[in-house]
């Protein structure tokens, strides 16, 4: 008698995602690549992952009764956007739920001047800073040296949000007083020769594994293009990597982390943020190397093995980003022509609303050099058109 023996799979685990924006959209399709369950908390009932979602929580992300309730759905928590109610994610990781990348680690991280302070104690490269009510005045305050200075929002404020120009000591004080932003601090401009990034991912044994060095470039302090490799020396690379390496290693938790830097006119390199998420300057990653950082943010937060990513070809990743003359539904105009560049992936998040500068998609260009790349990236945004459909 013939018997058929049936294998029964061992349960997978299922993660909750506290953001369904874009990289929750993104974390969300590699996790069904793997067969994993995916829940999301967002206030957006039409958020970009929620077609990926097997449930979502409709609710703000500070919201604690919602993030309680899908800690309770899930094996692992983890987040793509720093909005998410710290407090009560480290109640829950007390309470031994796995949550990654660490709350604290959050909870620094959500606030800039906290940040800076942090960094600075580690002995990591930062410009110099200070908090804004802890200027005495004095002219010998390193910080207060040389204007013009950026004033930064300490809390809520990314994409340039909460950022001023400081041309003279006096306007501090009366930016400052603005009360839709709490705390602010003053920093130093760099004037840097390049913006560059590194993504670095972590799991709970304790290995780590870092991106190619990505050279970005922004337009009215977000994102436009991503060039990698960057182009800069070995020695520069190998610095940028080991800074970003060990900002991670002082960091807790695990995950995926873009470290954010400055390469100074003098060869040196200046930390200037850290996003403890996957980022939209690893967007090339998809294409462009042998693993997404996708996918290395879902195995470091399930302490899966961390293989080292390896460039493929050089790639441009260029964000298509809503125009300034108007909000509303959109199209997008001149894909005919766009989609017969050789090597281009287009990639739209599904948001049903343009609004000025909002990152709707992008789009990444492969080539056999960075010149090709960078010269059909050019070629891809002079045919990238949103339009009002109105």
């Amino acid at each position: 008698m013939h018997i058929t023996t049936r294998i029964i799979p061992q349960s997978q685990p299922s993660i909750g995602i506290i953001g369904g924006g874009q990289l929750g959209k993104m974390i969300a399709q590699e996790a069904k690549r793997m067969s994993l369950k995916v829940h999301i908390l967002d206030p957006d009932p039409e958020c970009p992952a929620s077609s990926l979602a097997d449930d979502l929580i409709v609710a703000d992300f500070r919201n604690q009764t919602a993030i309680r309730n899908l800690s309770d759905l899930v094996d692992v928590l983890t987040y793509e956007i720093e909005l998410a109610d710290s407090d009560v994610l480290i109640d829950l990781s007390r309470a031994k739920k796995a949550i990654h990348p660490a709350p604290e680690t959050l909870k620094i991280i959500q606030n800039k001047y906290r940040q800076k302070v942090f960094l600075q104690e580690k002995n990591l490269p930062v410009p110099n800073f200070a908090l804004v009510e802890d200027i005495d005045g004095s002219t010998n305050n390193a910080v207060l040296k040389h204007f013009p200075l950026v004033l930064k929002a300490c809390e809520n404020s990314y994409d340039g949000r909460g950022n001023r120009l400081i041309y003279e000591k006096e306007e501090i004080t009366n930016v400052a007083s603005e009360k839709s932003f709490g705390k602010w601090m003053v920093e130093e401009i760099i004037p840097f020769r390049k913006e560059l990034s590194v993504m670095v991912a972590r799991n709970e044994s304790g290995q780590v594994s870092s991106f190619p060095v990505a050279e970005n470039k922004h337009s009215d302090s977000i994102l436009d293009t991503t060039l990698v490799p960057a182009r800069i020396s070995k020695c520069t690379e190998r610095m940028a990597r080991d800074i970003a390496e060990r900002t991670v290693d002082v960091l807790k938790g695990s995950g995926i982390f873009c470290v954010e830097m400055f390469l100074a006119e003098n060869e040196k390199i200046l930390i200037n943020e850290i996003a403890p998420r996957p980022h939209n300057s690893g967007h090339y990653s998809i294409e462009g190397c042998s693993i997404s950082q996708f996918e290395q943010h879902i195995r470091a937060i399930l302490n899966l093995p961390l293989p080292k990513p390896q460039l493929m070809s050089p790639t441009v990743m260029v964000n298509i980003l809503g125009p300034k003359e108007f909000e509303g539904e959109y199209y997008l105009d001149g894909l005919n022509e766009l989609l017969t560049i050789d090597g281009l992936k287009l990639h739209l998040y599904g948001k049903r609303i343009s609004k000025p500068r909002r990152k709707l998609g992008h789009v990444t260009i492969t080539a056999a050099s960075i010149s090709d790349a960078i010269d059909r990236s050019k070629k891809a945004k002079s045919n990238l058109r949103i339009m009002n459909k109105i």
